[in-house]
Formats: C-alpha cells, sequence, structure tokens
C-alpha cells in the first residue's frame, strides 16, 4: 500500500538524473579517482602475473583484471591494503597466509 510518498531511493535516483542532465539541484559529489594503472604498476612493480597476484593478496583474477582495464575500482578497504602492498607487500603476504 502506497503512502504517496517518494522513497529515498526514488528522490535520490531523481535528483542522480536532474544532475545528469545540467540541471543544478544541491546534489554533492564525491569524486574518488584510483586510476586503472596504479593497480597495474603495483602489480608489475611485484613482477606478478594478474593470477598469481590475486592469490598471494587475496584478490580474485576477474576483480584484478576490471580494476587494471577500469571496468571497476577498489573500494575504500581495497585502496588501504593496496597501499600497503605497494609499500610492504611482505606484510600482507604474511596475513594473507594467516588468515587463509
Amino acid at each position: 500500500m502506497s503512502t504517496g510518498r517518494k522513497s529515498s531511493a526514488v528522490k535520490g535516483a531523481e535528483q542522480a538524473l536532474a544532475f545528469l542532465k545540467g540541471k543544478a539541484n544541491g546534489t554533492r559529489v564525491t569524486a574518488v579517482e584510483f586510476a586503472a594503472g596504479n593497480v597495474r604498476s603495483i602489480r608489475r612493480s611485484l613482477k606478478l602475473s594478474q593470477a598469481r597476484f590475486a592469490r598471494e593478496f587475496g584478490f580474485t583474477t576477474a576483480t584484478v583484471r576490471n580494476w587494471e582495464q577500469g571496468r571497476n575500482e577498489p573500494d575504500k578497504a581495497a585502496r588501504i591494503l593496496l597501499a600497503i602492498i605497494r609499500r610492504n607487500p611482505e606484510v600482507v603476504r604474511v596475513a594473507a597466509k594467516r588468515v587463509g
């Protein structure tokens, strides 16, 4: 039974559509950039294939491939993990082995 009020999801979708059409509606946009090349450069600096990088650090090969090809971006937790891998991959390797 509808109460006549729009859900927050519907309101959000309408605001997003208006924003995309160029209508200023007070919508706040936050852009987070993580270039696909960042994941690739980390992996290559370690001289690992996508499959081995994924296996060693707990990702799927498809996830690594999608990040590198720009189809998806790592979420915040993955970006943090990637930053640690970049600086100290051995710490992550040890932790990944312990958690199985």
